[in-house]
């Protein structure tokens, strides 16, 4: 079986507004195993919520690191959408 990849995406330099669009950008195009870790600098609380909203049985949400100043998330690809 295949190492899972794993792409880092740091979104702390980017425009609030940029940033839930270019996660879910990332993460629609991984394959299933595969793993986004999220580098943000707030709890991405609301970012999971939507995750579940929009893209339900997807996507499993593993911290790594949870604050003050970095919260770091390991989110793997489970399924495609159907």
């Amino acid at each position: 079986m295949a190492e899972p990849v794993v792409v880092t995406l740091d979104v702390r330099d980017m425009v609030p507004r940029e940033r839930h669009p270019a996660i879910f950008s990332r993460l629609d195009a991984l394959q299933p195993g595969d793993i986004l870790r999220l580098v943000n600098d707030h709890d991405p609380a609301p970012l999971r919520y939507q995750l579940l909203a929009e893209r339900p049985d997807m996507f499993t949400w593993e911290p790594e690191k949870q604050g003050p100043e970095e919260w770091i998330i390991r989110i793997r690809k489970i399924a495609e959408e159907s």
